[in-house]
């Protein structure tokens, strides 16, 4: 195959010539190192079937583009880190310079191993007769050692299939030179079909997160830049492409996702010699790459799924996130949540009858939300001094802390440690903490600057804060929010550009609070759903999906937020009518309808509910607390429906033996019903009864189906191609539907 050499020329001697062929839960992963190039994935996707030498060879040759005329006299290998040096007309894997010199690496592998275990010698080379090998495998993880002698760089690159089926990559370059190199970007890259022409991602604004968009693709770059500092309330989430039209349950489709918590690039581009790639990293500001000798840099995990249908890239994501060792192994506990009662009017009587409700109707977690701290009594002052106010506690939180133990519930306590206001002590102490690019502070946002945490002095001041409330009281979780954009982001006596800095420093803060306090949860809250990412998830334990507890938009919301996390780490609430964000008012039914196939909780003063109220709360808190462990371990499904006035998701068991759905008439249709509602996921060759949940037909309006009072019996089959009719309710209601095989 010497033909198939980066230059044109002969094998050379000792370079590693390697096959990799990873193969699990029907996602085939193909790598080729050969003549001492980055790993080129020859194929991403559905299993190929056995390989050996011949047809590992036939496959590569397969994909071989032929010279289109006006191009380098070689064959272009597109890595995993696309290089220039090797022909690549599209953006570079590595961007970088030297004041301008060694812009243009070109990489030479040095070493692989798998699983840990080397399967080249001391000198790079693959120890085995005529130097090809193929290694097949299942889940393993991939490391590829490379440098570049001239440009004075190694490379490490870590390539994985987990054992999910989803993928996962990062590469991290080291400045082995004499001076400083500068690195501009570093993006792993994954290559997809050009009939994979039509891409999803996601917009959005604050209480309007995971707006999905779609497009068709054509030659050129579609990215999708996040300069805000944070995730984003508008940020992509995923990058997943597929054949026009692909769908929840059909289609094939490839996405990628970026887990990382700071600026973010996510990225797919086709070039004219006929590839393309999906793209991701961390977008670098100015400086921020900055490589003095010695110095590396490593990228966040990039995350790719394959599979059929948007539900098959979900239950990959969802499964390995499931399998990480720190990944929540306990009940989910209801949560109920104080800032939609009493905003910033905290008093401890209050708060104690509150506490009294919330046990009484089952919630299992009380917590306190802003405004216990400094002169913090409304969102201008006190951000930053982070000392329980006397004004409005005078013994502390420990009678309140105390009471809620007393009554079965653990306790949170709202925090926003990366924020300061102006007007506060902290500010008035430090202004030199505070986070600028010039030498006047930027503009505000809500109010708050941006403490430099990678300043030492002002992280450790910080640290020291947190760590001396929850050494004194019993704290069981954190609501960690981050209510502002990183506007001018700037660092240091030099105001250097920080995000960076600034993200390692966050991820570094929870590690050690969580060091000092094992089992200590946190919820990753910004303006609601704006740090939503697996970065995070590394660290915290659950995100908020939104500020906006409206069950009209959070049914849109949780849907497309679970196409990246398990539901069982989305926060929903059961909150106010009206709601506080939109002024819609809706019945308790849809309200915990929608809130039920979250992480449960409530968002509202209880005290002032009827007596009714509160019971059917108690009873919907009670239905959550059977059914959570289907609902945090099954597999999600959705469905694609004709008419968007309607929606349906669900969730089955993995045995196979039940489910839930939740049927949402959104709005007024076109028509009087949307037909049959098929009902996904469920084993073919078993019948089932499929009755109405009663809690969700308290107070219904509207036409019941003829199989409504007794429920029907039919088979997983025809349940989920065929379906059926449901009642005619009307706009803005939803109905959970359960599911039973009969065997």
């Amino acid at each position: 195959m010497s033909s198939l050499t980066p230059d044109g020329g002969a094998a050379r001697a000792g370079a590693v010539d390697l096959g990799m062929v990873l193969e699990v839960d029907g996602v085939a992963l193909v790598l080729d190192i050969r003549e001492g190039g980055l790993p080129v994935v020859v194929h991403w996707g559905a299993p190929c079937g056995p390989l050996d030498g011949p047809a590992f060879e036939a496959l590569v040759l397969a994909g071989v583009f032929p010279d289109a005329g006006s191009e380098v006299d070689a064959v272009v290998p597109v890595s995993v880190l696309p290089e220039l040096s090797r022909g690549w007309s599209g953006t570079p894997g590595v961007s970088g310079s030297r004041d301008g010199a060694h812009w243009s690496p070109r990489f030479r592998v040095t070493g692989v191993a798998i699983d840990g275990v080397p399967v080249t010698d001391a000198e790079g080379k693959v120890p085995a007769p005529g130097g090809r090998r193929i290694l097949s495998s299942g889940p393993a993880s991939v490391r590829v050692l490379a440098q570049d002698d001239e440009a004075e760089l190694t490379l490490a690159l870590d390539i994985e299939l987990t054992g999910s089926g989803a993928i996962r990559s990062r590469a991290a370059v080291r400045n082995v030179g004499d001076d400083v190199y500068r690195l501009e970007s570093l993006m792993p890259t994954l290559p997809v079909p050009l009939d994979a022409d039509e891409a999803l991602d996601f917009a959005g604004r604050w209480a309007v997160e995971r707006v999905p968009q779609r497009r068709r693709l054509g030659v050129g770059a579609h990215r999708r830049e996040n300069r805000r500092g944070r995730t984003g309330l508008g940020a992509a989430l995923a990058l997943i492409v597929g054949r026009h039209g692909f769908d929840f349950s059909s289609g094939e489709a490839w996405g990628i996702h970026v887990g990382w918590s700071g600026n973010h690039v996510h990225q797919v581009e086709r070039v004219a010699e006929g590839r393309q790639v999906l793209a991701g990293g961390e977008l670098l500001l100015p400086g921020e790459g900055r490589l003095a000798p010695g110095e590396e840099y490593a990228t966040p995990w990039l995350y790719g799924f394959y599979g059929r249908g948007l539900d098959a890239l979900a239950a990959q994501s969802h499964r390995m996130m499931r399998a990480r060792s720190q990944h929540p192994r306990s009940a989910r506990p209801v949560t109920l949540n104080v800032w939609e009662a009493v905003y910033f009017q905290q008093n401890e009587k209050d708060l104690i009858e509150l506490a009294d409700a919330a046990a009484a109707v089952g919630v299992e977690r009380f917590v306190l939300d802003d405004g216990w701290f400094g002169a913090r009594r409304d969102d201008r002052t006190g951000l930053g001094d982070w000392t329980v106010s006397r004004d409005v506690w005078p013994q502390g939180l420990h009678p309140l802390v105390d009471h809620v133990r007393v009554l079965g519930m653990q306790f949170g306590l709202w925090v926003e440690p990366e924020m300061v206001n102006p007007d506060s002590d902290l500010a008035r102490a430090h202004p030199e903490w505070i986070m600028s690019a010039r030498s006047e502070w930027p503009l505000t946002g809500r109010h708050q600057q941006v403490l430099d945490l990678a300043n030492p002095d002002c992280y450790a001041h910080i640290r020291d804060a947190l760590l001396a409330l929850l050494d004194e009281y019993d704290i069981a979780y954190l609501k960690w929010d981050h209510n502002r954009d990183l506007v001018e982001a700037g660092t240091g006596p030099h105001r250097t550009a920080g995000v960076h800095g600034q993200t390692a420093a966050f991820y570094r803060l929870v590690d050690d609070l969580k060091h000092r306090h094992p089992g200590l949860e946190i919820e990753s809250c910004s303006s609601g759903g704006g740090r939503v990412d697996l970065g995070v998830l590394e660290r915290t334990d659950r995100i908020w999906g939104s500020d906006d507890n409206d069950p009209l938009e959070r049914q849109r919301i949780n849907a497309w937020t679970a196409q990246l996390i398990p539901p069982e780490l989305i926060g929903a609430h059961i909150a106010s009518a009206p709601s506080h964000v939109t002024g819609r008012t809706h019945t308790l039914s849809f309200r915990a309808s929608v809130a039920l196939f979250g992480h449960l909780g409530v968002e509202a003063d209880i005290r002032r509910w009827t007596e009714d109220e509160r019971l059917q709360l108690a009873d919907w808190i009670a239905l959550h607390k059977r059914e959570r462990a289907l609902m945090h371990g099954g597999t999600m499904v959705r469905v694609d429906v004709p008419d968007s006035s309607f929606a349906v998701q669900g969730v089955v068991a993995g045995d196979g033996n039940r489910a839930l759905y939740l049927f949402t008439a959104l709005a007024a249709g076109a028509t009087a019903s949307m037909g049959r509602v098929r009902l996904p996921g469920l084993d073919e060759d078993r019948r089932y009864r499929v009755g109405i949940e009663a809690l969700s037909l308290r107070g219904l309006h509207g036409n019941p189906a003829p199989w409504q009072e007794d429920g029907i019996v039919l088979t997983g089959r025809v349940l989920g191609g065929v379906g059926l009719v449901m009642p005619s309710v009307h706009p803005e209601t939803a109905l959970i539907l359960r599911a039973s095989a009969t065997d």
